[in-house]
């Protein structure tokens, strides 16, 4: 497989609402199935962001070492950077248009 099949395998994406240690409440976005892919932010789409910077950085170093990368399932045949923009920009559009909240707890 080549870095960009790599790439465009669907991992499942998982978010919860986690309360740190301070008492602040925070998004927590992760890819199970890959080691180490998990990101916090006090929004849902900025943790999803910084998920999909680290899943594009973490399969690409485990790639350079020569280690496996897990693949659960087959690429996506369409998946690309353009397509992963469009999601975020759908998503940014649903909270502006109210129908996705993008606060949290105590805010």
């Amino acid at each position: 497989m080549t870095p960009e099949e790599y790439l465009a395998v669907p991992y499942i994406l998982t978010m919860e609402s986690v309360e740190r240690p301070d008492g602040e409440w925070v998004r927590r976005a992760s890819y199970p199935e890959l080691p180490g892919c998990v990101a916090e932010a006090f929004s849902p789409i900025d943790a999803i962001e910084h998920l999909e910077e680290l899943r594009r950085r973490r399969i690409l170093e485990m790639l350079e070492r020569g280690e496996n990368v897990p693949v659960p399932r087959p690429p996506l045949r369409s998946a690309g950077p353009a397509l992963a923009e469009e999601r975020r920009e759908f998503a940014r559009w649903l909270v502006e248009q109210g129908r996705l909240t993008d606060s949290h707890p105590g805010r």
